[in-house]
């Protein structure tokens, strides 16, 4: 049988019984053999004989009556057993109302609902980050506590399954019980019905052929019709023990992805909406400083625009023109002619001047010198 994921109908489920439980070739040579025999007794026993009537009609009477009283049974535990474990899966089971329960916090804990950007008095006053982790720190207490029911349902869920599987197999080898009697019934009603047809034809005691076709071959009929339902109950009951069998497995697995993907998908919103909201935060702060940065560039840009006409016009004005530079070098020349030429014109005067000063130097020298011998002899005299 080659691997699947496939859940399979309750159809293929009751194909897969029949499969199952149908005797293979081996077996129905052997019952063929032993079907054969039990005619050939019956067709050749002494009707007289009240010991060989008494011993063949208890035989067609306790025909497969065992298989059917232990299959009765097994069907009663399996309304009990399945009734009570197939609760395990409604809505009152512990699994159930776990999972319920677990989807409902994380529903109320989903971050894709939240707010994180509320603006205005209420976001000022409280901070939608700070009260979403209090509510997960609140409810991650609860949400352990939950995991914890959930994995005490799915060990119990196993051990239920590990009961289910026993009784269904057991039930299955009833089952298969069943189909060879059925098969063992078939075949010998088969041949009762050929040989008295035969006897018929050969002319045979008339009411030997009354007894064997009133008193053993209906009998027989209807035990395989019996034993036909309760195969088909049988079934039923397989079939009720693999459904609960398999939904049990789909609980424990629905427990295993709350245990694992669900909590951990869980951990990982959370920590994501606290980064998305840290960078919500920063992305603002970046744009409102690349705001005032192009303000700044703008307003620089502007007082460059503005400013530097100024500052080229106020350059250009403020600088001597060619025309006065040529104006103050023709002054400058005309000035510097005008020294040279006075100085021509000062030096003869300035000798003159000096010659008159020496000739005054010289007569006061001549003056000084008489005084001086004046008052020598003056002095003499004394």
């Amino acid at each position: 049988m080659s691997f699947s994921m496939n859940v399979a109908s309750p159809e293929e489920v009751k194909a897969l019984v029949e499969e199952q439980v149908k005797p293979v070739p081996e077996e129905m040579s052997e019952l063929q053999k032993a079907a054969n025999q039990n005619v050939s007794a019956i067709m050749e026993m002494d009707v007289e004989s009240l010991d060989k009537r008494k011993e063949i009609l208890k035989s067609i009477e306790s025909f497969g009556l065992s298989t059917m009283k232990a299959s009765s049974n097994k069907n009663s535990l399996l309304q009990v057993s399945v009734g009570n474990l197939s609760k395990q899966g409604d809505e009152g089971s512990r699994v159930a109302k776990g999972l319920t329960e677990l989807q409902t916090h994380l529903k109320d804990l989903d971050p894709s609902i939240i707010d994180f950007a509320k603006t205005g008095f209420l976001g000022k006053l409280f901070n939608p980050l700070r009260a979403y982790f209090q509510k997960y720190e609140k409810a991650d207490s609860v949400i352990s506590d939950i995991v914890t029911s959930l994995e005490k349902g799915k060990v119990t869920l196993k051990n239920d399954n590990t009961t289910l599987q026993i009784e269904q197999q057991g039930l299955r080898d009833l089952t298969k019980i069943l189909r060879k009697e059925i098969e063992l019934g078939t075949l010998m009603d088969e041949a009762i019905e050929f040989q008295i047809e035969q006897a018929k034809t050969r002319g045979e005691d008339p009411d030997k052929i009354r007894f064997i076709t009133e008193e053993l071959l209906f009998p027989l009929r209807q035990r395989v019709m019996d034993l036909q339902q309760m195969l088909t109950v049988n079934q039923q009951g397989i079939i009720a023990y693999e459904v609960v069998i398999r939904n049990n497995r789909e609980l424990i697995r629905g427990v295993e992805r709350a245990k694992t993907v669900t909590i951990s998908a869980l951990k990982i919103a959370v920590t994501v909406a606290s980064a998305l909201y840290n960078q919500k935060i920063v992305l603002k702060k970046i744009e409102a400083l690349n705001a005032t940065t192009n303000d700044l560039i703008a307003g620089t840009s502007k007082m460059l625009k503005v400013q530097g006409v100024e500052i080229q016009k106020q350059a250009m004005e403020s600088s001597v023109s060619v025309e006065t530079l040529k104006v103050a070098f023709a002054d400058v020349i005309e000035a510097m002619d005008s020294i040279s030429t006075y100085k021509q014109q000062a030096l003869p005067k300035m000798r003159e001047t000096i010659n008159q000063f020496k000739e005054l130097a010289e007569t006061g020298e001549k003056q000084i010198q008489r005084l001086e011998k004046g008052n020598q002899v003056n002095l003499l005299s004394n």
